[in-house]
């Protein structure tokens, strides 16, 4: 058993891993964690000695195999609560993210089974993001790509996003924008690669920005 504290760092080594750090430096992390770069050190080392992490001194650290499959255990959870709390108890998918970080601790093995059975196994969360199985293994969108990448007329349908702040979700909720909301792309504006999109029967522009944190999967 681990600490919150020691599994909100191996979920972060992992995020940070994902997103193309091969080392994940202890600065980059004491960024993501908020916190003194010398309390990163401790925390990695003390994950070291329990073989979650590699660490070598002005490399950084990575998952070991025992490391990741933690990780994936503990974003498992994280994501079948949000899609609990979405599907069963009709939150909204821009509240969930921080109960999610809470219930994401909870140990019962047991208890997670039988919630990934309660809904039907979901292989996504309500952000679009892919759920780990039992056994750690994840389906990842097929043909997805960012809504800036669609051409003129393409249209495309909403499968996740690539922030999760609130500030963002607050945006989306102003234009109803969903999973499963479809998008048609009417223009692209070269000055500053900005978009005028179709989408719930209105016409909208985007920022270049917006569409780069929208995940669809083109509608062929």
């Amino acid at each position: 058993m681990f600490s919150q504290s020691e599994e909100n760092y191996i979920k972060a080594i992992y995020s940070l891993a994902e997103a193309g750090n091969e080392n994940v430096s202890t600065n980059l992390l004491a960024e993501r964690m908020n916190t003194r770069a010398s309390s990163v050190t401790d925390m990695i080392r003390r994950l070291a000695e329990k073989e979650l992490l590699d660490y070598r001194k002005y490399q950084g650290c990575r998952l070991t195999v025992a490391g990741n499959e933690l990780a994936l255990q503990i974003l498992r959870k994280h994501r079948l609560w949000e899609s609990f709390l979405v599907e069963k108890l009709h939150f909204g998918w821009e509240e969930v993210h921080e109960v999610a970080e809470q219930l994401e601790h909870i140990q019962s093995v047991k208890l997670v089974n039988r919630l990934d059975a309660l809904l039907h196994y979901p292989e996504f969360d309500p952000h679009g993001d892919p759920i780990p199985d039992v056994n750690g293994k994840m389906r990842r969108h097929e043909q997805s790509v960012l809504l800036h990448r669609l051409r003129d007329n393409e249209e495309g349908i909403v499968v996740g996003v690539e922030d999760g702040s609130p500030d963002f979700f607050d945006f989306l909720k102003r234009y109803d924008i969903n999973l499963g909301v479809h998008i048609r792309v009417l223009e692209t504006f070269p000055f500053d690669s900005s978009l005028r999109v179709e989408l719930n029967g209105q016409e909208v522009n985007l920022s270049e920005r917006v569409a780069r944190k929208i995940l669809v999967k083109r509608k062929l």
